[in-house]
């Protein structure tokens, strides 16, 4: 199978899997080819490359945090396996993607599972990892791994464990996994440990986190959780110590999002005071209830982030990316244009001066190598300019999640392609109408979710409740690895 295939049968496959276990997006697919269709045209993905891979059609959980925060005793707890070890000290340094397997050991596969694989979230991701810390993205190893562990409770999800963010080495790599992860996540999670009073240690890392998501719609998927509460309970203290950590999150502008408190049962020592652990217990049980709420809701909201994608990615190309490039590819035209009148207006004058100090007259031979030598002259100075003015100007450029600008405006500028194009590559009447049609097939996409989901009326008759799908790469890497 040559490469310019391979994109369209993985998407074929994709579609297939969807037609069995999410027909809500089989049709959605279809919309994805559309878009990479216009942005192979216009450059902003090479041919071997689809917006399909650069999201995950099944829910995403990520959970971050300090060290000792609880977020390994949570997972371990709320899948009821002894997955993830657990410590006071830093016991794994690797970002851990949870899958369901259907075998009844838990296997861990390496980071090369997840980087190679472009049905995954993390394809390619040793890529970005090499821009922040050269050298680093062939130990791939080193920053990713995956288990996959037969908890039910992971059937149409992944989870995703992240290290701590106390951990100075390797800071900038960490930073780019975890700006990643939290773009794809349909969940976040966020566990702070209530023994130690400060956020000192996630200072940095907290003012990378709300850079981007607050005042945005997907601030509201950030879920705070005050762990290890029940140290408290002696000093009966617990709206206090929450009101100080909430005060203490608004300073890093985290003041969107759920908060609540937390800590694990299994371990807990109930204090004598039997009314203060109560109300607890009785807190804490409120709040799990809450937070599984949230996780009960992720495959639905999964299904409408990926249809609502489509329509956010369509006006990126035709509201970002098509200008940007426009005005880009019209100053590099508008200066080699400048040039080219530059130079015939010179080659006009070196003829008549030739012409004239032969006393106007000039030999056959004479006009022919003369014109020849202009003609060469003036190509080279040409083709000079072309690419010395693409080369200045493509510094302004780089890469969006909608594509390389940077790429796009190389093809638009390429040697090949003549000056009498107006526009870009691509950036065409034809490639805004398809545009539209993108648009109002997500909108279509939408309506066809809210008629499964929503009945005002209360005509319709009560589905009957099934048992969630198994995400379909989970199930082939499991199988794949039984082989």
């Amino acid at each position: 199978m040559t490469r310019s295939h391979a994109p369209q049968s993985r998407l074929d496959r994709l579609q297939e899997h969807l037609r069995n276990e999410n027909t809500d997006l089989v049709n959605a697919v279809d919309s994805y080819r559309d878009l990479d269709s216009i942005a192979h045209r216009i450059g902003l993905m090479p041919k071997g490359e689809s917006y399909a891979n650069n999201i995950s059609w099944w829910p995403l959980v990520a959970i971050l945090g300090t060290f000792s925060a609880g977020k390994s005793s949570f997972i371990n707890s709320y899948l009821g396996l002894p997955i993830q070890e657990t410590g006071n000290q830093a016991v794994d340094d690797h970002f851990t993607i949870i899958a369901y397997g259907h075998e009844k050991k838990i296997k861990t596969l390496p980071g090369q599972a997840l980087d190679g694989d472009p049905r995954f979230p993390f394809y390619r991701i040793s890529k970005d990892i090499e821009s922040v810390a050269p050298g680093e993205g062939t130990r791939i190893d080193k920053y990713l791994q995956m288990k996959v562990a037969p908890s039910s409770l992971l059937k149409g999800r992944l989870l995703i464990d992240s290290p701590g963010f106390d951990a100075d080495e390797q800071r900038s790599s960490t930073l780019r996994i975890t700006n990643h992860i939290i773009r794809l996540s349909d969940l976040v999670l966020i566990f702070f440990d209530a023994r130690h009073p400060e956020t000192g240690a996630m200072q940095d890392t907290l003012e990378h986190l709300v850079r981007d998501p607050i005042g945005t719609s997907d601030s509201e998927k950030f879920i705070y959780v005050l762990n290890q509460i029940d140290t408290s309970a002696n000093e009966n203290n617990l709206e206090d110590i929450v009101a100080s950590w909430r005060s203490s999150l608004v300073q890093y502008g985290l003041n969107a999002g759920k908060f609540y408190i937390s800590y694990n049962k299994d371990i807990a020592i109930p204090i004598e005071d039997k009314d203060v652990w109560s109300s607890y217990e009785k807190k804490r049980d409120q709040d799990y209830a809450q937070i599984m709420d949230h996780l009960d809701s992720l495959n639905m909201l999964r299904s409408y982030r990926i249809v609502g994608g489509i329509k956010l990615l369509a006006n990126d190309i035709e509201q970002k990316a098509m200008p940007r490039l426009s005005n880009a590819y019209r100053k590099w035209r508008n200066r080699v244009l400048l040039v080219d009148a530059v130079l015939l207006a010179l080659l006009a004058v070196a003829t008549f001066t030739i012409w004239y100090r032969n006393g106007g007259q000039l030999s056959l031979w004479m006009l022919i190598s003369s014109a020849a030598l202009a003609v060469i002259a003036a190509l080279g100075l040409h083709f000079l300019a072309r690419r010395m003015f693409a080369s200045r100007i493509a510094r302004t450029l780089r890469e969006h999640d909608f594509g390389d600008l940077r790429a796009a405006f190389a093809k638009s500028t390429s040697h090949w392609r003549s000056l009498l194009f107006s526009n870009p590559a691509g950036c065409s009447r034809r490639a805004k109408r398809k545009l539209d049609d993108i648009r109002n097939t997500s909108e279509v996409l939408i309506e066809n979710l809210n008629t499964n989901n929503i009945d005002p009326s209360g005509r319709s008759v009560e589905k009957p409740t099934e048992e969630p799908v198994t995400p379909p790469i989970a199930r082939i890497v499991e199988t794949s690895h039984r082989r």
